[in-house]
């Protein structure tokens, strides 16, 4: 396990950033005002949960009171419980519904990870478009913008040190993924985002960084459309394009087998689907494992 590090963005505003960014490698924040102690995210595991817990005890007097979940993906939320209670725990209300439905599954999928004690947990207070956080003077602005990584990410704003934390709508240095969300619908949430123009981003996965986020993320989602396009003009299966493509600039960019559910999200786009409707998310993955050869390493 690579060390996580508590970061200080601006006064009592932290990112807990933890390397490598990889598969349930996730980054979380806290946002500390006078009277409440906000958590953005919590972790895959009870030992990683339980670190972030210890970790925030060392920048906060307070026990946390409010804890945000991103979006419904378990590395994301399976550590909620050692938070809640005290903690009210805030969501869009569809990732509630589907924090319910997915359950721990995300276990099965790499049973050698130690995953400990993770209590399904889900969201207690939830909202649809905005909702606003006054811990003291500190404004947090949650929103949710559309269909992007998922149907149900939101985004922590602190408009007066004008910190972004992204989830999984952003990336840095680890391959966007929207297997589950929309490939068209990130684009246009980039857009929208750039609009509060941002000093500091915090990414879902990947080290801290800035606008300049907001390019490379655009960059290799207008890529992934790119070549969609031409494979399925051609008559191409997704992972005939994904077997024929150069990942060229993007080879660089960690779990690059997420080509292949991209490319499935794409070819639903281009077949009318709206963003992010339903497809067969299982046969997505089945096919992105055969392209890698084995199944996506996992170090949570």
């Amino acid at each position: 396990m690579k060390t996580p590090r508590m970061q200080q963005l601006a006064p009592g505003i932290y990112a807990y950033v933890q390397p490598d960014g990889g598969w349930c490698i996730n980054n979380a924040g806290v946002v500390i005002g006078e009277d409440t102690t906000v958590v953005i995210d919590t972790a895959a595991t009870e030992r990683r949960a339980r670190l972030l817990r210890e970790e925030i005890a060392k920048v906060s007097l307070r026990t946390p009171n409010l804890l945000v979940n991103t979006h419904f993906h378990g590395d994301h939320h399976f550590g909620n419980a050692q938070f809640s209670p005290p903690a009210t725990i805030v969501a869009h209300e569809v990732a509630r519904t589907e924090i319910i439905e997915a359950g721990l599954g995300l276990r099965q999928l790499w049973p050698q990870v130690e995953w400990g004690e993770t209590p399904l947990t889900p969201p207690t207070l939830t909202f649809h478009d905005a909702i606003t956080i006054h811990a003291g003077q500190t404004r947090i602005e949650l929103m949710h913008l559309g269909p992007a990584h998922t149907t149900n990410d939101i985004f922590v704003w602190v408009p007066e040190s004008r910190v972004l934390f992204a989830g999984d709508v952003l990336w840095n240095g680890v391959t966007p993924f929207c297997l589950m969300g929309s490939i068209a619908g990130s684009l246009q949430v980039i857009e929208r985002l750039r609009e509060l123009d941002p000093v500091l981003i915090v990414p879902g996965h990947g080290d801290v960084g800035g606008p300049e986020l907001f390019d490379a993320n655009e960059a290799y989602l207008r890529w992934i459309q790119d070549i969609a396009r031409d494979g399925h003009a051609s008559g191409l299966s997704t992972l005939e394009v994904a077997s024929k493509t150069d990942l060229g600039e993007f080879a660089g960019l960690l779990d690059p087998e997420r080509l292949v559910g991209n490319l499935h999200r794409a070819y639903a786009e281009l077949a009318g689907l709206a963003p992010g409707a339903r497809i067969d998310v299982a046969a997505a993955f089945g096919e992105m494992v055969a392209h890698h050869g084995r199944l996506p390493d996992c170090h949570a």
